[in-house]
């Protein structure tokens, strides 16, 4: 099993910047795909960024330039750096970890609000 663990949320201002962290427990973490989505009041949850095993990454059109995700293998860990942050972005992050064809977890949410 892999259980994720996030960090990082909290208050900024417009055109700020903040680091979000996602801690899995496991013995696969190398061999499995991470992501970071979130979820707005009223809207529906989308997919952020996701990093491949291998470093590939894709991102939703809306972070394109402004954020970044990466991952530390020897750390068990993924980023999320988020940059030029705009009160658009405020919504609750969630980790999450998908492996083979049939496997995926989450992790509890952080909260990132953004002021304008």
């Amino acid at each position: 099993q892999v259980q994720l663990v996030e960090s990082g949320g909290g208050l900024v201002q417009a055109g700020g910047s903040l680091r979000l962290s996602c801690a899995a427990s496991g013995s696969i973490f190398s061999f499995i795909v991470m992501g970071w989505y979130r979820h707005a009041p009223g809207k529906q949850r989308e997919l952020v960024a996701s990093i491949t095993p291998g470093g590939g990454t894709n991102y939703a059109d809306s972070v394109k330039g402004r954020f970044t995700i990466s991952r530390d293998n020897a750390k068990n860990t993924a980023y999320l750096q988020m940059n030029s942050l705009k009160s658009e972005d405020t919504a609750v992050y969630y980790c999450n970890a998908r492996w083979g064809v049939h496997f995926e977890n989450w992790g509890q949410g952080t909260q990132v609000t953004v002021s304008s």
